[in-house]
């Protein structure tokens, strides 16, 4: 250990991390820029920030508060020690709600404030887009705002009083008044009112430079005022007491439509007289789909509230009024807000990525945009004009970026497509930085409007302040931080703008990788680009269908975010702090509670997909090299599974693993944690039961309902459906062809779910065919008599497979040879019109996703992932006159993460309404995850991630509710953990079918919805 790191743990209580995976957690933040720090300490207490503190002035290191990491001009990071408040300063010590007041440590993040005050009927008011995660101390030192500053201002506007530790270990307790300020700071202000009553802009988002205007006599000398949006370098934050606001009870949303976001600027100023919440302005480039918005290119958000519901929606309908627009709507509906405010709150995000144009790196899959000028802010009324100027400086540098944000309060978010990647592109960076900042000064702005200055601004305060008042600056800092040892380099005597880019340590070349990377062009640099650091994945509390990220949720490290990962391998490939590459077992930890859920890929507001990402670095972390048990017995499984299937070897398997002593030898030997329970496999296989079934009582001479392919007289693979004149692919009509797809789990290990989902394609007029085998030699399959070892291997090899449990272990290599295999045997299949039918999510999402990005260059990979259906949609769009038997009954629990990331599941919703099943299935994930929940190690984060919302649903589930589990992982924890019988939708369905046929109890499929498993 260095002196350093020896002397912090022997002062301090708290964790102490100097490892690798620590500083390269907290190098970036949501900005443009990385430094690596030193080290990081989580402090316990104010005691523990002062220790701090007081060995890094000994050792002359300087020190960087961080909340959530979520600032975006590069103030959250630094070169020395880093203090975490999010591990543990993280409480709300009180709330009166008679004097309207919360006391919070810096590290609460801002959700957990509002959810304590909700009750009754308080709320903090500045509430940023980040909300879920950012800290009250990161809001206090960026002076943060949010969308609703029209109404409640900054968050220095919500501040009484701080408690504050100065760089040589002072505590201070700061208010209005000169009480408790440090020493020299009344005299300096005293000494140059003049400049204080004149140097700075009078507009509603000046966040630039150092608020010493707050404390003029006129002003009462509001210290705990002039303290916020010191951005960590005038003192450490350890306590706060913040003001709380009263909301309206009701609240409606006025969505105007205008033609650009031009004429939205210009209208926004004339709407605040309404006494509006909010003023939100955003362009079309931002929306995914302008379906349910009122017509136009651009829209205005106006929030308006009252104390009923027919109060807000009256003042939203005088908003509507009082507009000059192209078209409107009020929406009231609380989902219907909460919907669209989604897509504003994930504009910081979705802006990065432009649709159109190249990467930095030449390829294709879209501009990359970046953060530099987020939120510059000019006087509302001139927001229209200094829009059209700024759109102009974008065309004369050959830019392009998208505004969006605070239109109310004249403050701009916009994401720019900046070059960083080249001397000539970082060039221009600061070319237009600079005359952007003059731009925003000939405006009456503030270069920052919100997020602070930080590296990305500092540099150009002068240009704002000019060198007379940032000289004040650098008196002020002096005057707190004799020393410097504050987060140096921000605000005062800052870094170039242009420096310590996080983007110069990445590889110029693109890394050789087995995944296509079709949406960032191949190139994995870019993949992992994408994570900006805005860090929705650290929401503690997930909401709707959301799915990300379970692990976070369940440790609450970020080593377990997809950010952290993404950070991991930002480092990974940089070589600096990791540089041992792909061997990297840093990176390989902070992977292993990665439950390739998926949820980022589409939670994530950059889509950045921590699943393959996982796959990509096990495939390149293990190349050559002895692999995990697990991989072995898991991500195999497909293998083993039609080897004991082959063998008749089932009934051996199973009743070895029932006997406690040898299924513990078995667990041990396969790598699975012991305190799982070995699921049993079918005696039947599902593809067995189908040709028993058809041999039994088909008799269709044309060939219905054998495999595709199969039984042609001349031997040879038949097209699915060839020769079939009655039922020939018959674009949504009676009598259409659907290839059903035999996947491992519903093969082995749920053959029921096969059978009720035969049962309910025919019932709504479907043919149902299997996909093409190999064949086999005579009398080598289905009789169970002869079985020579050619036959045992063209019978584990002869089957079509997703390729799921290669990917997910990342065996990339075998992974590909499965594919190209099952491709070759759909040949006949892609031939033909027939859908694919995939009733195992994971599966669908592994054909729709994975394949055609594991094997870019093969067209058949592509064919096969657009012929992928889920059961749901295979009814909707092939049997779009059938309707289901009605069940009437409630439902309970989850939609499979793969479903919600990749597959979609708007037809599942509209066929349980159909079928008149009511209610919502909640979002996350079920934590067994395929092998994730298996693997030894995982059971407690498994356990964690299903305590998360799928079995508090389900035990909130309302009497005779069916509990819905489409994915087999999904049904098995389901069983383990709760004793419950999830089934799939197929299931419910054939059992209403049987019903409604009246046909024998011994035909039916499974026990009753929800029956609890003895």
């Amino acid at each position: 250990m260095t002196d350093l790191e020896a002397a912090l743990r022997k002062a301090v209580r708290g964790e102490v991390g100097f490892d690798v995976t620590s500083r390269a957690l907290t190098t970036m933040d949501a900005s443009n820029y990385r430094r690596v720090p030193l080290g990081v300490v989580a402090p316990r207490d104010a005691d523990d920030v002062a220790a701090v503190l007081e060995v890094c002035r000994a050792h002359g290191v300087p020190v960087v508060p961080r909340g959530g990491g979520t600032s975006i001009a590069g103030q959250a990071t630094g070169t020395g020690v880093v203090l975490d408040f999010t591990r543990h300063m993280n409480r709300l010590l009180a709330l009166d709600p008679a004097a309207r007041t919360a006391v919070v440590q810096p590290g609460l993040v801002l959700d957990r404030l509002q959810e304590a005050a909700a009750p009754h009927g308080l709320r903090f008011g500045p509430d940023p887009s980040t909300h879920g995660r950012c800290t009250l101390g990161g809001m206090i030192g960026n002076n943060s705002c949010g969308s609703h500053s029209v109404a409640w201002g900054t968050t220095a506007d919500s501040v009484r009083e701080l408690e504050v530790l100065t760089a040589r270990g002072r505590r201070l307790r700061l208010g209005r008044e000169w009480a408790g300020a440090p020493d020299g700071l009344r005299e300096l202000v005293e000494g140059d009112l003049a400049r204080l009553r004149t140097g700075f802009p009078d507009l509603p988002r000046r966040i630039s430079g150092y608020a010493l205007d707050a404390l003029l006599p006129e002003r009462g000398a509001d210290v705990a005022r002039s303290f916020c949006g010191s951005e960590g370098t005038l003192g450490v934050l350890t306590e706060a007491v913040v003001r709380l606001v009263e909301p309206p009870p009701a609240r409606a949303l006025a969505v105007l439509g205008y033609g650009d976001e031009g004429a939205a600027a210009e209208a926004a100023a004339g709407l605040l007289e309404h006494g509006p919440l909010t003023v939100e302005g955003m362009a079309a480039d931002l929306v995914p789909s302008p379906a349910g918005l009122p017509r136009g290119g651009a829209w205005l958000f106006v929030e308006t509230g009252g104390e009923t519901a027919a109060e807000a929606h009256a003042r939203a309908g005088a908003v509507v009024r009082a507009a000059d627009v192209l078209d409107a709507m009020v929406v009231t509906d609380p989902a219907g807000q909460r919907a669209l405010w989604r897509v504003r709150e994930d504009a910081a995000g979705t802006a990065t990525r432009m649709p159109g144009g190249t990467s930095l790196t030449g390829a294709g899959g879209g501009s990359e945009a970046w953060p530099g000028w987020e939120d510059c802010a000019v006087p509302p009324a001139r927001l229209g004009a200094y829009l059209r100027d700024f759109r102009a400086l974008l065309a004369a540098h050959g830019l392009r970026g998208t505004p969006y944000g605070h239109f109310g309060d004249g403050c701009i978010h916009v994401r720019v497509d900046f070059d960083l990647l080249t001397g000539a592109g970082v060039a221009r960076f600061r070319r237009f930085s600079e005359e952007l900042a003059g731009l925003v000064v000939a405006h009456g702005g503030s270069l920052s409007g919100e997020h602070g200055d930080g590296q990305a601004r500092a540099e150009l305060l002068p240009r704002m302040y000019g060198a007379g008042t940032v000289a004040l600056f650098e008196r002020a800092k002096a005057v707190w931080d004799p020393d410097d040892l504050l987060n140096p380099g921000m605000l005062v005597r800052p870094a170039p703008l242009d420096a310590n880019l996080r983007f110069a340590v990445l590889p110029r070349r693109p890394v050789d990788v087995a995944f296509g990377y079709p949406a960032d062009g191949g190139d994995f640099s870019a993949a992992v680009r994408r994570c900006v650091g805005v860090a929705k994945c650290r929401t503690a509390t997930a909401t709707g269908p959301a799915v990300m990220c379970p692990s976070f949720r369940a440790t609450g490290e970020e080593e377990h975010s997809t950010r952290g990962r993404a950070r991991l391998l930002h480092e990974m490939l940089a070589g600096e702090l990791i540089t041992d590459g792909w061997r990297s077992t840093e990176v390989r930890d902070a992977l292993d509670l990665c439950l390739s859920c998926k949820g980022c890929r589409s939670d994530c507001p950059v889509g950045v997909d921590m699943a393959t990402y996982k796959a990509e670095f096990l495939h390149h972390h293990y190349a050559g090299r002895r692999r995990p048990a697990a991989h072995y017995a898991l991500g195999r499984l497909p293998r083993w599974l039609r080897w004991a299937s082959a063998t008749r070897a089932v009934r051996v398997v199973n009743a070895l693993a029932s006997v406690r002593p040898l299924a513990a030898l078995a667990k041990r030997a396969a790598g699975i944690a012991p305190e799982r329970a070995l699921p049993g496999l079918a005696e039947e296989t599902f593809t067995r039961w189908w040709r028993r079934h058809r041999l039994a009582g088909s008799g269709d001479t044309a060939g219905r309902h054998r495999p595709a392919g199969s039984g042609d007289t001349a031997g040879r693979h038949r097209p699915a459906g060839s020769g079939d004149t009655a039922g020939r692919h018959r674009p949504g009509g009676a009598g259409d062809t659907v290839v059903l797809w035999p996947d491992t789990f519903t093969e082995h290990l749920s053959p029921s779910v096969g059978r009720a989902a035969v049962r309910v394609l025919e019932a709504a007029g479907l043919r149902v065919v299997l996909p093409p085998t190999l064949r086999l030699p005579r009398g080598a399959a289905g009789d169970g008599r002869t079985r020579s070892p050619a036959a045992l291997l063209a019978a584990r090899r002869g089957r079509v497979c997703c390729g799921l449990t290669y990917v997910s272990t990342g065996q990339l290599d075998r992974a590909r040879a499965v594919l190209l295999r099952t491709l070759d045997l759909m040949g006949p299949v892609l031939d033909t019109g027939a859908p694919v039918v995939v009733l195992e999510p994971s599966c669908a999402a592994a054909l729709r996703a994975d394949l055609p990005e594991l094997l870019p260059d093969d067209p058949r990979a592509a064919a096969l992932a657009a012929r992928v259906l889920t059961f749901a949609e295979t009814l909707e769009r092939h049997a779009p006159d059938w309707t289901p038997p009605a069940l009437d009954r409630p439902v309970a629990g989850q939609t499979h993460c793969h479903q919600h990331a990749v597959l979609g599941d708007t037809a599942d919703r509209r066929l349980r309404a159909a079928a008149g099943l009511t209610g919502e299935l909640s979002g996350g994930c079920c934590g067994l995850a395929g092998n994730f929940g298996f693997e030894a190690g995982h059971y407690e984060v498994s356990v964690a991630c299903a305590e998360d919302r799928l079995l508090p649903a389900v035990r909130e589930a309302p009497a005779g509710a069916v509990v819905l589990a489409d994915g087999y992982s999904c049904r098995t924890q389901l069983a383990q953990l709760a004793g419950v019988r999830g089934r799939h939708l197929a299931e419910v369905l054939a059992e209403g079918l049987e019903e409604r046929l009246a046909e024998g109890p011994g035909e039916r499929l499974a026990e009753g919805p929800g029956e609890r498993l003895e």
